[in-house]
């Protein structure tokens, strides 16, 4: 089920109290209320800092979060819940996919700067939808000078040579002739009369790929625009297309919204936006978590180095961009990680100190099943259902079915790794696949789902351990 921004923020958003905001939550996320209420209370937070003054708000910092819990609980959702819902840049990283300097590898930095390409995104697509009415007028009037174009008559004096002015003198007849014809034609393309007929316009020449640059000894994912290098080569090339009405219109709309969105007041929006309130969400942080000396061979020699990279990012230092430097003082951070092998502690003291709210998220049973079964906005059975109805399939569950699949995959979670949530995802996929299969091709297109059906489809599966190992 798709989730759209108006839909996450049906209050204000500089209105809503921490209890407003564990509510918007529990509209997602089943049960962990300890970890919604750290956020809301982050959130609100930066509410209550943008209304100081600039010299106090200066010394606010964000008070960062560390998630503490197994896969499937919940962790990464109330994050990027949390950014849907303040409109905030965000953005989700693997703390294991980062290398220390000096390895082959991610450098840490690359998280801020792709947290600001997605902020310059934000931006942009706001000011497209701004200027979007403006594009589509003057599309339109560039369209209806392709399909009728004005007649020299029509043309002002002062746009012809000036000694043949004479022979151009406005003629009154012409001129109202045109624009009648050309009123019509409006009317015509606005009707999709015309959307038959091919025009040919001149569509620019693709820019030149990004390219990585290795500058000392790491790979700083740098974009690179050669057209800023080299204006004169690559600017102003142009070629003939023959297009569709419809698909020429499309294309004249993009190309005025790029000439009326002011990409340098862009990029400085997006700047500010990031570092007032960015986002930023390190994921599996406890992979990168090991004692100094402890015997760590291969691949795990660089996580203490990883964890020192990381530290200046969270403590507050400047990124080079390409939008320009950005400040990561003020960025929110939320670490998540299950932590089965090692420990909060076993991260460096400095790295643990800028963590300073820690909450612990619950496993999820059996009843937590069955809530994430059917009330959640997102929740699988009304995505099921939704899907099945594309096909004309009325699909029913039946109460006593939800209660034997949270059964059932509590069960697996139980004999197997416990994978959380996800694992209904592969309950509910091997439930379904018949009907998913022959669905186009059966004749009753209501079907129930009861007890009786999970079991029938489920239970040789779950009862067999080694098979559901494999296939649940």
């Amino acid at each position: 089920m798709a989730i759209t921004l108006p839909e996450m923020l049906a209050p204000p958003m500089d209105t809503l109290t921490p209890r407003q905001i564990v509510s918007e939550l529990d509209k997602y996320v089943i049960g962990q209320k300890d970890a919604k209420r750290a956020v809301a209370i982050a959130l609100r937070n930066r509410m209550r800092r943008q209304k100081l003054s600039p010299e106090l708000a200066e010394e606010v910092v964000p008070k960062n979060i560390l998630m503490i819990g197994p896969t499937g609980v919940g962790k990464t959702e109330i994050a990027r819940r949390l950014a849907r819902l303040a409109q905030s840049p965000f953005i989700k990283v693997e703390a294991s996919k980062f290398t220390e300097v000096g390895y082959v590898g991610r450098d840490v930095e690359s998280m801020v700067r792709d947290l600001t390409e997605l902020a310059v995104d934000m931006v942009r697509e706001e000011r497209i939808e701004e200027v979007h009415g403006k594009a589509e007028q003057n599309a339109e009037e560039r369209l209806l000078d392709l399909l009728l174009p004005p007649p020299r008559a029509a043309l002002e004096p002062e746009d012809m040579p000036p000694a043949r002015n004479l022979e151009y003198m406005p003629n009154v007849t012409a001129q109202d002739s045109w624009h009648q014809t050309r009123e019509k034609f409006r009317e015509q393309l606005r009707d999709g009369r015309l959307d038959q007929r091919s025009v040919d316009i001149d569509v620019r020449e693709r820019a030149f790929p990004s390219f990585e640059v290795i500058t000392g000894s790491s790979i700083e994912e740098i974009d690179i625009n050669i057209k800023d290098m080299l204006p004169g080569l690559i600017q102003g090339r142009t070629r003939k297309r023959r297009l569709k009405v419809p698909e020429a219109f499309d294309y004249l709309v993009q190309e005025e919204e790029g000439k009326l969105v002011d990409m340098d007041s862009v990029a400085r929006i997006a700047v500010e936006r990031v570092e007032q309130s960015g986002i930023i969400f390190v994921d599996e942080i406890d992979k990168i978590a090991g004692r100094e000396g402890g015997g760590q061979s291969g691949p795990d020699v660089s996580r203490e180095g990883v964890q020192r990279d990381i530290l200046p990012i969270i403590e507050g230092t400047t990124v080079n961009s390409k939008y320009g430097m950005v400040r990561t003082d003020h960025i929110l951070f939320i670490a998540a990680g299950a932590f089965h092998v090692s420990k909060p502690s076993d991260l460096i003291p400095e790295l643990q100190g800028r963590f300073p709210i820690r909450v612990e998220l619950e496993p999820l049973g059996k009843d937590d099943f069955v809530r994430i079964l059917t009330e959640p906005k997102n929740a699988l059975v009304k995505q099921y259902v939704a899907l099945m109805e594309t096909e004309g399939i009325t699909l029913r569950f039946l109460d006593e079915a939800i209660e034997r699949i949270a059964d059932f995959a509590t069960r697996v979670n139980e004999r197997t790794e416990n994978i959380g949530a996800r694992r209904l995802h592969t309950v509910m996929e091997r439930l379904l696949d018949e009907i998913s299969f022959e669905g186009p091709d059966l004749r009753d297109k209501i079907i129930t789902i009861d007890a009786a059906y999970v079991d029938r489809m489920l239970a040789a599966i779950v009862k067999n351990e080694d098979l559901s190992r494999y296939i649940l």
